[in-house]
C-alpha cells in the first residue's frame, strides 16, 4: 500500500512518497505488500525494480549455501589429507554429514548444478586459509588451487 492512505486516513507512507523509502523504512510491511498484490494479480503496482533485486538477492542465498556446504566439506577433506596421524572416525563422520547437507541443497536447488565448479573454486579458496588456521602446517603444503574434483569431494571413501 505505498504511496497511498487508507480509508481511516492512516497511512502507511505519505502519498507523495515514493515506494523506494517504504522498502527501506520498513522492509516487512513492503514484502507483505509485494506478496498481496501477487497474490491478488496486481501487476502494476508491484515496486517491480527492489522485488527482481530481492528474488535475485534469493538466488545468491542459494549458491552461498552452496559454497557454504563444500567449504565445510573441504576443510573437512584438507585436513583428513593433510594430517593422516589425527583420522578419526568422527572426521570421516563429518565428512559424510556434511556430503548430507551439499546433496540437501543440490537437490532443493538442481539449478544451481551449472555453478557447481565455480563454486567448488571459490569454496576451496576459504577452506584452504582455514586449514592452514586450524592445522598449523605451512602454506606451501596446501595446493593453492583446488586438487579435488567434484567428484572426488561428493564421492570418495574415507573411512577410519
Amino acid at each position: 500500500m505505498a504511496g497511498h492512505r487508507t480509508e481511516n486516513g492512516i497511512g502507511l507512507a505519505p502519498a507523495d512518497e515514493p515506494v523506494r523509502a517504504e522498502y527501506m523504512r520498513d522492509f516487512y510491511s513492503w514484502l507483505m505488500e509485494q506478496a498481496r498484490h501477487v497474490r491478488e494479480g496486481r501487476w502494476g503496482a508491484l515496486d517491480r525494480e527492489n522485488l527482481a533485486e530481492e528474488i535475485e538477492s534469493l538466488g545468491r542465498e542459494q549458491f552461498n549455501k552452496l559454497e557454504s556446504a563444500l567449504r565445510v566439506l573441504l576443510l573437512h577433506i584438507l585436513k583428513w589429507d593433510h594430517q593422516p596421524a589425527r583420522r578419526s572416525r568422527s572426521w570421516a563422520l563429518s565428512i559424510r554429514a556434511q556430503r548430507l547437507e551439499l546433496d540437501d541443497v543440490l537437490t532443493d536447488n538442481p539449478g544451481l548444478r551449472p555453478r557447481i565448479g565455480e563454486a567448488l573454486t571459490r569454496a576451496y579458496r576459504k577452506a584452504r586459509l582455514q586449514a592452514i588456521k586450524e592445522t598449523k602446517l605451512k602454506e606451501a603444503r596446501f595446493p593453492v588451487a583446488c586438487p579435488y574434483s567434484f567428484e572426488d569431494v561428493a564421492t570418495r571413501k574415507y573411512e577410519r
